[in-house]
């Protein structure tokens, strides 16, 4: 009786270690240090803007679009993505891109647009009540 408890036990704290494990391995860091992105050696969420005056490359055979991000230190990264460029990627304000830092650039798995809002800059009329 007592091998049973002592069984379900184990299976339980081996599964909560387990559990906790995953956890603090899968959480993705947001950077928005360029320096601090390029010493990371796991996966990154980079926060930045984009360099337009390098503008980017893409090369439809191969689906990679290659362009420039830096950060608000001024720091520049020289970013690869594999896929189609985002929609309203000319118009975006900012950029996080997710991914690694290897070999001088970074490997991006997504990127994720931030565009000016459209209610940004605009006033609020008061009715004079």
């Amino acid at each position: 009786m007592k091998n049973k408890y002592f069984f379900g036990g184990f299976i339980i704290v081996v599964f909560v270690g387990l559990m906790g494990y995953l956890v603090t391995q899968s959480n993705i860091k947001y950077e928005d240090n360029i320096n601090k992105v390029k010493t990371e050696n796991k996966t990154v969420k980079a926060t930045g803007l984009w360099v337009k005056e390098k503008d980017y490359t893409y090369d439809n055979k191969n689906r990679m679009l290659t362009f420039y991000m830096k950060d608000a230190q001024g720091n520049e990264m020289k970013v690869v993505f594999n896929g189609a460029v985002p929609n309203n990627f000319k118009s975006a304000q900012s950029l996080v891109v997710t991914g690694k830092y290897n070999d001088g650039y970074f490997m991006a798995n997504s990127i994720l647009t931030k565009c000016p809002s459209k209610y940004q800059g605009q006033k609020v009329q008061s009715s004079g009540i």
